[in-house]
């Protein structure tokens, strides 16, 4: 297997399962876990797709060609619970998801990982640009608290 990670990468995605905390990740951000998958709210986002998520196996597994099927099928499981409840939360028109694999696959973070994004009619979002700098913890809370409720309440 080949690593993209550069020498010494320090995982930022292990780093906040292991409980840790920056301005762009918070543990106020993490909306789901299931033992082997955890969904947080990103803190980069698009103009017109605020409050995107992000789902992670809590194991390090760099991409897709290393990823063990139970922590695959676990990070879908979350995914699709992660939309039912982004739909119902914020309202959207529909979801998509994205997932990228070494750097001509536009991976950059080497931490397998799924975008979950809520698309709205005409939001533009295959041709616009992510929004520069980071949300704030403050405006990642809003998002995560709508999604937590959405979570907890039975379908």
């Amino acid at each position: 297997m080949i690593s993209h990670a550069p020498d010494g990468y320090e995982c930022p995605f292990c780093f906040l399962l292991a409980g840790g905390e920056t301005e762009v990740d918070s543990q106020d951000d993490v909306v789901l876990r299931t033992g082997r998958a955890t969904a947080f709210v990103a803190s980069g986002w698009w103009a017109n797709n605020r409050g995107h998520v992000i789902v992670i196996p809590d194991a390090h597994h760099e991409n897709i060609y290393d990823l063990p099927a139970e922590y695959g099928h676990a990070v879908h499981d979350a995914v699709r619970e992660v939309a039912v409840a982004m739909r119902a939360a914020y309202g959207c028109h529909g979801i998509s998801t994205r997932q990228h694999n070494e750097p001509a696959g536009g991976q950059d973070a080497w931490h397998y990982h799924v975008h979950v994004i809520p698309r709205y009619d005409g939001d533009d979002l295959l041709r616009s640009s992510p929004l520069p700098g980071f949300a704030t913890g403050e405006q990642r809370r809003t998002y995560a608290d709508r999604l937590r409720a959405a979570l907890s309440c039975p379908s």
